[in-house]
C-alpha cells in the first residue's frame, strides 16, 4: 500500500512537472513577444513617419516652392532604409522578424516622363533587427555577409510616369527589374508606390523573396525558430535631384 502511494505520488510529481514545463515553454515566448517585445514595426511605406515630411522638403513654409524639373539624375539621400521582413514561429508563437538599414545607395535617370534606368543597392552587414542572435545568424549561416556583402535592385524595364501627378500625391507603378542577392540573380516584377514633392521624389515597395530561388538557407534555427519559406525585401526610397 505504502509503495503504491509513493508511486501515485511520484506520477503526480512527473506530470506537475510536466506541465510547469510546457507552460513555460509556452508562456515564456508570449509574454517575451507580446508584452515586452511589442508588435513589429509597421512595413516602410511613405507614410512611414521616420521619413522626411513635405515641410522638411520646402513644401511647408507657406509658400509653394518651385518644382525641381522631372528629367535628370536622382539620388538617393538621407532618409532612404531598406531591409527584410520574415513571419517566423518562436516556440509556439508567430511573431514577424524584421530588420532593416539606412545604408542604401543609388540612383534613378529619367527622361521626359519616362524612368529609364535605375538601381539601388543595401549594405547586407548593416541590416539589423532586435535580436542579436537572429543577427548573428543572418550575416553568418543565413546570408553570409563576408561573401556577399550587397543586396542590388537594377531596374531592366522603363517605367512610364505620363500624366505625371501634381506635388503630394501617391500613385502605384510597377517595376521589373534584376535582384542579385546571395550571389544569385533573379528577374523580379512589383508594385511600388511614389510621391513627388517640389525637391524630392520618395519610393516604396516590397519585393517578394522566396529564399530556395537565391539559394538562402531557411532561416529557421534548430527547431527553436521556424520560418516559412519566403519573405519580403521592403524600402522606402528617399530620391535628390543631383
Amino acid at each position: 500500500m505504502l509503495s503504491h502511494r509513493r508511486r501515485g505520488t511520484w506520477l503526480r510529481w512527473v506530470l506537475a512537472a510536466a506541465a510547469a514545463v510546457v507552460v513555460l515553454a509556452v508562456g515564456v515566448p508570449f509574454v517575451y513577444i507580446h508584452l515586452i517585445e511589442g508588435p513589429a514595426p509597421a512595413p516602410l511605406g511613405l507614410s512611414d513617419p521616420a521619413s522626411p515630411s513635405a515641410s522638411a522638403s520646402g513644401a511647408g513654409s507657406g509658400k509653394a516652392a518651385a518644382a525641381v524639373p522631372l528629367p535628370g539624375t536622382w539620388a538617393v539621400a538621407a532618409g532612404s532604409r531598406a531591409g527584410y521582413r520574415v513571419n517566423e514561429v518562436l516556440l509556439g508563437q508567430k511573431n514577424v522578424a524584421v530588420g532593416r538599414t539606412n545604408s542604401v545607395a543609388g540612383h534613378l535617370a529619367i527622361r521626359r516622363t519616362t524612368v529609364t534606368a535605375g538601381t539601388f543597392t543595401v549594405k547586407m552587414a548593416t541590416i539589423r533587427s532586435d535580436r542579436s542572435q537572429r543577427d548573428a545568424q543572418f550575416d553568418g549561416r543565413i546570408m553570409d555577409v563576408a561573401t556577399y556583402p550587397t543586396g542590388t535592385f537594377t531596374l531592366t524595364r522603363g517605367i512610364g510616369l505620363a500624366p505625371v501627378p501634381a506635388a503630394g500625391k501617391v500613385r502605384a507603378y510597377r517595376a521589373t527589374g534584376s535582384l542579385t542577392l546571395h550571389g544569385h540573380t533573379r528577374q523580379v516584377s512589383f508594385g511600388l508606390e511614389a510621391k513627388r514633392s517640389a525637391t524630392q521624389i520618395r519610393v516604396s515597395g516590397s519585393i517578394p523573396v522566396t529564399f530556395a530561388d537565391w539559394g538562402i538557407p531557411n532561416p529557421g534555427f534548430a527547431g527553436f525558430v521556424t520560418t516559412q519559406d519566403h519573405g519580403a525585401l521592403e524600402f522606402l526610397l528617399v530620391f535628390q535631384k543631383r
